[in-house]
């Protein structure tokens, strides 16, 4: 695959493991990924997505206005 990587690959190269990556490409969050089957392929140049996940425990309740 030209110009694209596998999920192990792009896991040696951001640091990150395979499993995190494929929840990323399921939740559209690596630029350009795009789904053969049951494989992934992600594109050589794709920037490693910035990890969103709350750390501090305190979660932000969404309130409604009424």
């Amino acid at each position: 695959m030209n110009g694209y990587m596998r999920i192990k690959e792009a896991s040696e190269k951001w640091n990150l493991s395979e499993r995190r990556i494929n929840t990323l490409c399921l939740e559209g969050r690596v630029e350009g990924a795009i789904k053969f089957g049951n494989t992934w392929a992600i594109p050589d140049d794709a920037i490693r997505p910035k990890d969103e996940r709350i750390k501090s425990g305190k979660y932000i309740k969404k309130t409604e206005d009424k």
